[in-house]
């Protein structure tokens, strides 16, 4: 049995797109780290949005409704693998972050600087009940203004008029994160130490701190693939930290260049070689090398693909792009009479 991504969200099959963005709301604010500090609670964030991802896209909610987990996912016991019987072909990995879906979807801003209830702590059925008019009165000689209070401006002693501060949050920061072919091609793990400031207990001093940041690079990610750490920047009393984000940036490569999925190989080969045929030997990216032969003539500028040979598809790692020779001709500097003569005899006109 494949996961019950309804059952993940607390929703029915059939909800409508209101009724999942509803319930990716509750339970994401219900389950998140930094407000749920029990076991388990970072897996079933992560659970939950994967369930979002999945149900908040047409195609995928589709192929998900019909065939289930397995068939989304192009698991080999459905209909010999991916979509089912008659269905189309399709491998989905959830390769978000959790984390980025949380921020994107409350607008870069964080909910949680003003979820509150009148015991200090969060309504675990409905997140925003701290937005409603009820139970305002209260709070610290507001009287019976409600949230109004909030919004007017009031006398201090010397009769200046001055509203509550309203912390805004910092721009992201954003780093290039350089990682090599070899590193695309595997997979690896990436540990950025960035320095920070954090506030104080006193809530109004800061202290400076370094941390590491670890960013899992996922086998065949592209450039420019963006991974975001929420409100890791910089905190004062004034502001709501920076979210960091990471860019991936490929290395320069000694030996190939990188069109997607695929990796370029030089292949140099003289004048009579392109002629008379040859054989190449590329090197991969895993350490093997290829023997490739032609028969044909070789002009400058002819691609060999070699199927399979490539980085990894970042949506379907288990299948691979390809490897293009890229052939460049080499002509002689120059030629002796008697190889001119010869040639002019043997070469059509």
């Amino acid at each position: 049995m494949g996961k019950d991504y309804y059952k993940v969200l607390g929703l029915d099959r059939g909800a409508s797109e209101d009724e999942i963005k509803k319930a990716y709301r509750k339970q994401a604010l219900r389950f998140h780290p930094d407000k749920n500090k029990s076991p388990g609670a970072e897996d079933k964030f992560k659970e939950i949005a994967e369930a979002y991802d999945v149900l908040s896209d047409t195609k995928k909610k589709d192929v998900y409704d019909r065939f289930g987990e397995e068939g989304l996912k192009g698991s080999p016991n459905v209909g010999g693998g991916g979509g089912g019987p008659g269905g189309p072909s399709y491998n989905y990995t959830f390769h978000g972050d959790p984390h980025a879906m949380f921020a994107e979807f409350f607008g870069g801003r964080s909910p949680f600087d003003h979820l509150f209830t009148q015991n200090g702590d969060m309504d675990g059925n409905d997140p925003f009940s701290a937005f409603r008019m009820a139970g305002m009165g209260g709070m610290g000689g507001m009287g019976h203004s409600g949230m109004g209070g909030f919004n007017r401006s009031f006398k201090s002693p010397s009769g200046m008029h001055r509203r509550p501060h309203e912390k805004k949050k910092d721009p992201p920061l954003v780093h290039e994160l350089k990682v090599s072919l070899e590193e695309v091609f595997s997979g690896c793990r990436k540990k950025m130490k960035i320095s920070r400031k954090r506030l104080n207990p006193d809530g109004r001093t800061v202290l400076s701190e370094d941390k590491i940041l670890s960013v899992d690079i996922k086998r065949g990610w592209k450039e420019g693939t963006k991974i975001t750490f929420p409100r890791e920047g910089d905190e004062t009393p004034t502001n709501i930290p920076a979210d960091v984000v990471f860019v991936v940036k490929d290395k320069p490569h000694p030996v190939f260049k990188r069109e997607g999925s695929d990796i370029v190989y030089p292949a140099n080969i003289s004048l009579r070689e392109a002629l008379c045929g040859c054989t190449v030997n590329a090197p991969t990216l895993d350490g093997r090398t290829i023997s490739v032969s032609s028969r044909d003539v070789v002009k400058p500028g002819t691609r060999k693909r070699i199927a399979g040979e490539g980085l990894p598809l970042s949506q379907c790692p288990e299948k691979r792009g390809n490897m293009i020779l890229d052939f460049t001709v080499k002509f002689p500097d120059k030629l002796g009479q008697d190889a001119r003569d010869a040639l002019k005899l043997i070469l059509p006109p």
